[in-house]
């Protein structure tokens, strides 16, 4: 599992756009990287509204946000569609970013367990460390707390 001040392991995954999210080609730019269960979930989908509506505000402020699930890019192009959604979406369908993140996770719920992602983000500066995370993240105000904290950093 990562923690504060980690550097943040390098991914490269597909997007809903046809393109590469990589980690790596953001060098010099601060990414907000979350890691949400499931797309078009009522959560999942408040939440990613919830950055697209913020996401003026963070090209503003020159910070990339990346949302990333097990989800298909066909399933995240759809969900984009139907939701307008305007940040990028990464399909993670082997977990392995997820778990090098530490966010796949065994889960439970009416008793019965299983794996699954943990609702996570993570604000990591140009340099490719990790300043700030939040783990099993409520999804009510989380963006706006997300933004607040990535302004700080450009300060």
């Amino acid at each position: 599992m990562v923690a504060d001040g980690d550097k943040a392991p390098d991914f490269e995954l597909p997007t809903d756009g046809g393109d590469a999210a990589k980690l790596s080609r953001l060098k010099g730019k601060p990414v907000v990287l979350y890691f949400y269960p499931k797309d078009d979930t009522s959560g999942c989908t408040m939440q990613a509204k919830d950055f697209s509506k913020l996401a003026p505000e963070f090209r503003k402020a020159g910070i990339e946000v990346i949302g990333v699930s097990p989800d298909s890019t066909e399933s995240h192009g759809k969900f984009r569609r139907k939701h307008d959604l305007t940040i990028k979406l990464a399909a993670d369908a082997d977990k392995t970013v997820a778990a090098a993140y530490g966010v796949w996770v065994e889960k439970s719920m009416y008793g019965r367990k299983y794996m699954g992602v943990e609702r996570a983000t993570f604000l990591i500066d140009g340099k490719g460390r990790i300043v700030r995370s939040w783990r099993k993240v409520k999804v009510p105000g989380h963006a706006a707390e997300v933004l607040t904290a990535a302004r700080e950093l450009g300060k």
